[in-house]
């Protein structure tokens, strides 16, 4: 155990289904908690009617469109969380000399 931590052991990398399903299965739950919140109190007709008065937007479409914009919101939340949580020492690598 000591040799590999002198040598710098490091995790391998992740694969990549299992880090967007770390990323994207919490945010979708979250998103879903979200939507119903904001829309037990926000009529979608009423919003259209405030921000886009133009369009012919029904309430399901306001729903999904609802839904959609607090996924991509928790979803870079949890890309910036995971960000942040990399090891650095796949980073802080020294510089090879010329």
């Amino acid at each position: 155990m000591r040799v590999e931590a002198e040598r710098g052991f490091d995790h391998p990398p992740r694969p990549l289904a299992q880090r967007l399903g770390a990323i994207l299965w919490p945010s979708f739950f979250a998103a879903g908690v979200a939507t119903m919140v904001f829309f037990a109190f926000v009529d979608p007709l009423q919003l259209r009617d405030l921000t886009f008065p133009g369009l012919e937007i029904s309430r399901g479409v306001g729903y999904t469109i609802g839904f959609f914009t607090f996924w991509a919101c928790t979803a870079s939340s949890s890309l910036f969380t995971w960000i942040l949580l990399r090891p650095a020492s796949r980073f802080n690598r020294p510089l090879p000399k010329d």
